[in-house]
């Protein structure tokens, strides 16, 4: 089990199970909600289990998804398509501790901001 949380403790969280391995996505909506690229595992819904959720809000950022967000501190805490099965998408970056997971490709490159580079050799997605 894994233990997560936005920046201020409002929002806090556990994951059970296996974690997919990490996706960064260079999307425009990535960028504006975290001020850079996301990097993001999955879970499916019963390994998600919120403890906390004070200050946890959703917003609807595409008709197709939302993100969690918390409404204190601001940090990007999760990403969750309406025709995923309920998949949630958990910013990796808001774990704590040791995750056992690596990032394995990048998407939305096409869109990513021009002041940095890609600079490892992991799988490139323009989409």
């Amino acid at each position: 089990m894994l233990s997560g949380s936005c920046l201020c403790g409002g929002v806090t969280y556990r994951l059970t199970g296996p974690l997919r391995n990490s996706v960064a996505c260079h999307c425009r909506q990535c960028r504006k909600t975290s001020g850079h690229y996301v990097s993001a595992t999955q879970v499916q819904p019963g390994q998600l289990d919120v403890t906390k959720d004070d200050t946890l809000a959703w917003y609807q950022s595409s008709p197709g998804a939302h993100r969690g967000f918390c409404n204190r501190c601001g940090s990007s805490l999760f990403w969750r398509h309406v025709d995923d099965n309920g998949a949630v998408s958990v910013m990796s970056g808001t774990l704590d501790g040791s995750t056992g997971i690596a990032t394995e490709k990048h998407i939305f490159v096409a869109d990513k901001g021009d002041y940095y580079d890609i600079a490892d050799d992991l799988p490139q997605h323009d989409q």
